[in-house]
């Protein structure tokens, strides 16, 4: 069959999947990405005494539901299988014990995980509080948030492979010493930015909640009470901080507890990095998610669920996921002797919203809620069925003994202990687009797209242009007033059933978005993610009631995210400040002023490689030491190239005498971006404002470097920033988005990840 991908498939898998050769040049086409993958996963059946022909079958039904863009694996997979590096989980969770060995140790086998293209999950509460005594030495405990930044910046210095970049989620215990230090550990957009952050909330602090009742803050070294605080203050400064900013969310760990298939292994502490994969220590999972949007046929001008080919793709993405276990290769023995014990496995979908609207049903309505459930118990059936089969012939996970479904029914020989996941499909999406994310609404039913001297290119939800076309009422026009609003809901031009089914994110309330995720969680083994949205007006007490609906319909845990609030962070918009307070700070602007330049100073010059030639930067100091001035010098440019230099170097100076933070004018001109990017030794400067921004940096904020008063050096670049909501914008319709940091295109919050679906980068 035909190979159907959309342009913006094409470039991701360019960009990010296909193999290359030394030079970067691809040597791999689509197609034979598919084939790689299918080949490689299909052998697995050799160990259980598959024939030639058997595993030459069974490959090209793998071929065919990933070329049919019916199911895909999870990234890893479709990047390293049939590989030399062969890491094809996505996941993983790594145990954090209250000694230097096994922080440090842990620590090193999370760069090895992230550089192989794995997310990790941690739980800090077996560490000692902050300024416990520690007996051996004398000395007082750091506390777990000081090594959750030893982690962050470690996974900035480990790039995944080339093509993924470190995840990372933390996680503290609700009744830990620390834990109003954790919720507040992010409050700063700009800190521990490689980590997710969640509360593990017990069924006991709930019922504390309920009665406004105080409870036992214990220090897990000595298992002592240390304090006992009201629960209502903790919860309140957990909501309040996830309205700020959406961190932290709150898993239900408990709850997680109840349903996990084999107790006598441990208790589950910790989930991946976007929440949906709770895992006991060094476990791994191997995720996929079905296509919904291609699982429908139809009769006449009617659409309706395929549920034959649902059944078909199940079994063969069930198989498929079994038999990635057992060619998988894993970076520590532990994690390899963790997965196979458990043989997990995390199948979900994704299109659900596209699906929704071929069935013309609105996605906030009682009957996508049923139809959820009735779609997701269907997977689960049929996903449990498959794995029965599989237990028979290859037989069951190795931990069976004892697990859930022994105590059951010892006859229920299960291949796998866990079956189904919701995850993030950002990328995978993408691919097999056009397609909505996992069980996200739209984002939105068209949009402007700026290119190259400002021009804005219009682009169309499919679905929609689709209906429009039909319906009559498409113009170009009408495209562009539906691009300036987040809703159509408004927009008389458009009949009002089309309006009804077209629902975007914005026009879903929160409880819906939540009745969603449990309508789904209710046939998950594992977890849902999903973010709940909330329109940037949206109440402090509207976050809680969320919070609080998602544990009363029996989630695993929640993740809310309010329209623009990481806008609001960073530029430190904070609540509306009292007349007097307004005064005196206008009062103190008008006092800001530049310092008058002395007499004698002296400076440092930089060289570096950009795009447009060799760029000269020169900072000044003055008698103090402070920064002064930058001037800027790029060969033998004129014109607008010149004029456009000399009035960064000036404004850049201007800060500097007005005193404003280095780290700041930093962090306004790293990352912009011109047409020609350049590299050096490997490594991206986007432009000569970036290029100034790096230069700053190595001289101002790392000032062992700046002894040197004149010199050429390479400007070492910090992956970190590549990783971050690069500058903020907003769109065309007000939402707050980052800059894609590969392609400058505009990053959306979606799913517990920012994402961009120009060229499929993606960050959680």
């Amino acid at each position: 069959m035909e190979l159907k991908l959309s342009p913006n498939a094409i470039k991701v898998l360019e960009r990010r999947y296909l193999r290359k050769d030394q030079e970067g040049r691809l040597i791999e086409t689509p197609e034979q990405m598919f084939i790689r993958v299918a080949g490689a996963i299909a052998v697995a059946d050799k160990q259980y005494g598959a024939t030639d022909q058997d595993v030459k079958k069974l490959q090209e039904s793998f071929f065919k539901i990933m070329t049919s863009l019916e199911f895909l694996p999870n990234s890893p997979c479709l990047m390293n299988a049939g590989k030399e590096l062969g890491q094809l989980s996505a996941c993983f969770t790594l145990p954090v014990e209250d000694s230097m060995e096994s922080i440090f140790e842990t620590l090193k086998v999370t760069s090895l995980i992230h550089k192989s293209g794995g997310g990790t999950g941690f739980n800090f509460s077996r560490l000692r509080p902050k300024n416990a005594v520690v007996k051996t030495t004398g000395g007082v405990a750091s506390g777990p948030i000081s090594f959750m930044r030893v982690y962050d910046a470690a996974t900035e210095a480990v790039k995944q492979g080339g093509t993924r970049r470190g995840a990372n989620m933390g996680i503290l215990r609700v009744d830990h010493p620390d834990i109003m230090e954790f919720i507040t550990c992010k409050e700063n957009n700009n800190h521990i930015t490689n980590f997710n952050i969640s509360v593990a909330v017990t069924d006991e602090f709930m019922q504390k909640l309920s009665r406004g009742e105080d409870y036992d803050l214990i220090d897990p070294h000595t298992n002592k009470s240390v304090q006992r605080i009201n629960a209502r203050e903790v919860f309140d400064l957990i909501v309040k901080q996830a309205h700020k900013n959406g961190e932290p969310g709150i898993i239900f760990i408990d709850r997680i507890n109840q349903y996990n298939p084999t107790p006598r292994l441990g208790k589950i502490e910790s989930t991946n990095p976007c929440g949906e994969q709770p895992l006991l220590p060094y476990e791994s999972c191997d995720l996929g998610s079905i296509n919904l949007d291609q699982m429908c046929k139809r009769s006449g001008k009617i659409c309706e669920i395929d549920w034959d080919r649902l059944k078909e793709v199940t079994c063969l993405a069930v198989h498929f996921l079994d038999n990635l276990i057992d060619v998988n290769k894993f970076s520590l023995a532990e994690i390899e002797k963790a997965t196979k014990a458990t043989r997990k496995i995390g199948l979900g979908v994704m299109g659900w919203a596209s699906l929704l609207i071929r069935l013309k049903i609105p996605y906030n309505s009682e009957q996508a809620v049923a139809l959820a459930e009735k779609v997701m118990s269907f997977i689960l059936d049929v996903s449990n069925k498959k794995s029965l089969e599989l237990g028979k012939t290859k037989g069951v996970f190795p931990a069976f003994k004892g697990s859930i479904y022994d105590k059951k029914d010892p006859q229920m020989r299960m291949r796998n202990a866990t079956l189904t996941t919701i995850a993030p499909t950002g990328t995978i999406s993408i691919i097999a687009g056009p397609c909505s994310s996992g069980i996200e609404p739209l984002f939105a039913l068209s949009y402007y797209r700026n290119v190259m001297d400002n021009d804005k290119l219009i682009e169309v939800e499919p679905l929609f242009e689709q209906v429009a076309r039909e319906r009559g009422f498409y113009s170009r026009q009408l495209m562009e007033k539906v691009a300036e609003s987040s809703s159509i809901k408004d927009i008389k031009e458009i009949p009002e059933d089309v309006r009804r089914v077209f629902v975007t994110s914005h026009d879903i309330s929160p409880e819906w978005h939540v009745r969603m995720q449990a309508a789904f969680q209710k046939y998950v083994h594992n977890a849902t993610s999903k973010t709940i949205n909330f329109p940037h007006e949206a109440t402090i007490d509207e976050v809680r009631k969320s919070y609080l609906l998602a544990f009363d319909l029996n989630c695993k845990g929640i993740t809310i995210y309010r329209d623009r609030s990481r806008e609001e962070q960073v530029l430190n918009i904070g609540k509306p400040k009292e007349k007097q307070d307004v005064k005196a700070e206008q009062e103190l602007k008008k006092e800001i002023a530049p310092r008058p330049r002395p007499e004698v100073i002296i400076g440092t010059t930089t060289k570096v490689a950009t795009g447009c030639g060799n760029l000269y930067v020169t900072i000044n100091v003055d008698e103090d030491g402070k920064p002064f001035e930058l001037f800027t010098q790029m060969g033998k440019a004129g014109g607008c190239a010149a004029s456009q230099l000399e009035a960064t170097g000036r404004l850049v100076s201007l800060a500097f005498r007005a005193g404003i933070e280095v780290k700041s004018i930093i962090e306004q001109l790293r990352n912009i971006r011109c047409p020609s990017p350049s590299w050096e030794k490997g490594q991206r400067i986007f432009s000569c404002a970036d290029a100034i921004a790096r230069v700053v940096e190595r001289r101002l904020v790392n000032v062992q470097a700046a002894s040197v008063a004149s010199e050429a050096i390479t400007i070492p670049m910090k992956h970190s920033h590549d990783d971050q909501l690069l500058g903020s914008d907003l769109d065309d319709k007000g939402n707050i988005v980052g800059v894609c940091p590969d392609c400058g295109g505009a990053l959306r919050h979606e799913e517990g990840c920012v994402k961009c679906h120009a060229c499929g980068y993606s960050k959680c």
